[in-house]
């Protein structure tokens, strides 16, 4: 809408060309998604308690016996939030940030009809898991869809910490990117246990896949940093920056001891979202370092069942994923919360280091 009505005043009136600037709008975003987050949070809040949307407490876990009744499906503020501010700070006309709300929106909705269908059977127990994978595959796969009828795009997968090195896919890179954004999805999912355990390494790989998104969009840091080019996907900056605000401002509300949680309709969202994000990049491997957090997660949970197959009963760690373990063997889940986002920071940085490495 601000893009919209000051670009074409700008001819006029030239302090207006600031407008024009990806990196003024994703600014703007990132303030104006917190801000909104921060103002309509606890109103949003209070009407979750009010529909009794209270989070269903394994009791597995003692501690966690006082979150019971603490709202659920946080995530559709986040979602409120940055549609409101992209329709202020996003070039409408750019069909990547149509992409990007389809990932969004469409894992939210799947994310959704399970929490949903949680409270309304008052018990852990979503949709199907085959139906739960069936909406996320179709949303990635009409996102995969969109990406390879762009002329601009490319089916190459480029390896990080090394220059003009890539393999094209081919017709598998469809598949591929599905496999992204599910696993992604799920693997946010999976860490999203502790009060503001997922949303922090969100915040993180949002700000490292903006700056990547940026170069990619910006034909001359590209050529310099030996990055591939894709003209006009830099708008998707300004995407992260709402992205980033949003996440800032629900952990506002998500941060120990927490007085929402994001629920499925969150995380999965988020987590598709930050696949999508890789794939637009070209940096589908790099998401591995970046998010390698949501990675050792999941991770652990697989361990755990396959271990547990094989040994007839016996248990890798206390509990899976890895965060409960941890909390099983008397550490506070504040300092768990800490030591995973500093965990995240140092991976953020990892990852960024990649753009000189090359």
């Amino acid at each position: 809408m601000l893009y919209h009505f000051f670009v074409p005043l700008s001819s006029d009136y030239t302090f207006l060309n600031v407008f024009r600037y990806i990196t003024f709008r994703s600014l703007g975003a990132l303030i104006t998604a917190m801000v909104i987050m921060v103002i309509i949070g606890p109103s949003c809040i209070n009407f979750l308690h009010r529909l009794k949307c209270g989070q269903y407490i394994l009791s597995d876990v003692k501690a966690h016996a006082s979150k019971a009744g603490t709202p659920t499906m946080g995530g559709l503020i986040i979602m409120i939030s940055l549609i409101l501010t992209l329709a202020l700070w996003a070039d409408w006309s750019s069909r990547y940030i149509w992409e990007a709300l389809l990932v969004f929106v469409g894992f939210g909705l799947v994310g959704f009809w399970d929490d949903f269908t949680k409270l309304r059977h008052h018990e852990n127990k979503g949709i199907s898991p085959r139906a739960k994978m069936g909406g996320l595959i179709g949303i990635a796969a009409s996102a995969m869809i969109c990406i390879s009828i762009d002329p601009q795009y490319n089916t190459s997968l480029y390896i990080p910490f090394v220059k003009d090195m890539s393999f094209d896919l081919g017709l598998l890179y469809l598949p591929f990117g599905v496999l992204v954004m599910v696993s992604s999805a799920n693997a946010v999912n999976l860490t999203d246990g502790l009060d503001g355990l997922a949303i922090g390494p969100t915040v993180v790989a949002g700000m490292v896949f903006a700056v990547f998104i940026y170069i990619t969009g910006n034909v001359r840091l590209t050529d310099y940093l030996y990055m591939p080019y894709i003209p006009g996907v830099g708008e998707v900056t300004i995407f992260c920056g709402a992205l980033i605000g949003a996440s800032l401002g629900f952990l506002w509300f998500n941060a120990y001891p927490a007085q929402v949680f994001m629920g499925d309709v969150g995380s999965l969202s988020l987590g598709g979202t930050l696949g999508f994000l890789a794939l637009l990049c070209k940096q589908e491997l790099l998401l591995a370092v970046v998010g390698g957090l949501f990675v050792v997660e999941t991770l652990s949970v697989i361990m755990q069942v396959s271990y547990f197959r094989w040994t007839g009963g016996k248990r890798l760690f206390r509990m899976a994923p890895l965060h409960h373990h941890f909390e099983l063997k008397g550490i506070p889940e504040s300092k768990i919360i800490i030591r995973f986002w500093i965990t995240s920071v140092i991976l953020g940085l990892l990852a960024l280091s990649t753009i000189k490495l090359r």
